[in-house]
């Protein structure tokens, strides 16, 4: 099965073109939708998860519209957005239940067999039956992937998951969405670079409503490698540097700035030529340098 999604456009009512032409083709697996605040990730995923209308465009899951047949999306669907909401006094368990009736899981044997499985596959039977309020940020996302799993869905979206976790429980998130996408179309939409390049073989960049870059991971890398030099600057040199360079990006690195330019030809002057990261492939596309 592949999601085809064909000259999507989304225009909110004060203007902002949320989605330009938007055109990707994504296949079984992990796919990483990379984009600065306001790129128009979520858009896409709203969209996608049949929570907003689409301007224009078109979207098939196989045989399914996914904008004209939303309750058929809906039931192979898993959607964990960036932030949820739970029913304060309900436990993980009860609250798992809950969805899956409302999903159509009637029989409550196999809702239990189906319930039980999914605590233990995200690790937290031990805890099914504390209150999903009381959960820690990283479990109440691990709670949230359990949600999305709901009906064995064709797939699933995952939008920011990984932000403020701590690096353990970012751990063991990366290892319960790499085994989903072995089985099923999984996008998880980030600006975390370091998230796409660990979990995924094919990604988009996105800015601005548009797509920059789809292909693989290892594609992307292609574009830079060999052409990303960098420098360790004083402060007050930076700024003559961003003007004669084309400077991807700078970071400080042991309290002075680290500049990591894009050149087709070798710098001389200091400069020595970097391993070329996936966050060099992001910086420059975002940036119009590639």
């Amino acid at each position: 099965m592949k999601l085809i999604i064909n000259q999507l456009n989304k225009q909110y009512s004060n203007g902002v073109k949320a989605l330009h032409n938007v055109s990707l083709t994504i296949e079984k697996g992990m796919f990483g939708l990379l984009g600065p605040n306001g790129a128009g990730k979520s858009s896409l995923m709203r969209t996608l998860a049949t929570l907003q209308e689409a301007d224009s465009g078109s979207v098939f899951l196989g045989d399914i519209d996914v904008l004209q047949q939303k309750h058929e999306v809906r039931k192979v669907l898993g959607y964990l957005p960036q932030e949820f909401g739970v029913y304060p006094r309900f436990s993980a368990v009860d609250l798992l239940h809950h969805l899956a009736i409302l999903k159509g899981f009637e029989n409550a044997a196999q809702r239990s067999e189906m319930v039980d499985y999914l605590l233990q596959k995200v690790n937290l039977y031990e805890h099914r039956k504390k209150s999903v309020s009381a959960y820690s940020g990283g479990m109440r996302q691990r709670f949230g992937i359990a949600q999305c799993l709901i009906g064995d869905p064709k797939l699933v979206i995952v939008d920011e998951p990984t932000a403020g976790l701590d690096p353990g429980e970012r751990n063991r998130f990366y290892n319960i969405l790499s085994e989903i996408g072995e089985q099923t179309i999984v996008i998880l939409s980030t600006h975390i670079v370091q998230d796409v390049r660990e979990l995924c073989t094919q990604m988009a960049i996105m800015d601005e409503g548009s797509v920059l870059f789809n292909g693989s991971t290892d594609e992307a890398l292609k574009l830079v490698t060999g052409k990303v030099f960098e420098k360790s600057l004083e402060k007050s040199e930076l700024e003559a540097y961003q003007e004669k360079y084309q400077v991807i990006s700078n970071k400080l690195i042991g309290g002075k700035p680290s500049i990591h330019v894009f050149s087709e030809t070798s710098i001389n002057g200091g400069f020595f030529k970097a391993e070329a990261t996936l966050e060099d492939v992001f910086f420059a596309k975002i940036n119009g340098l590639i």
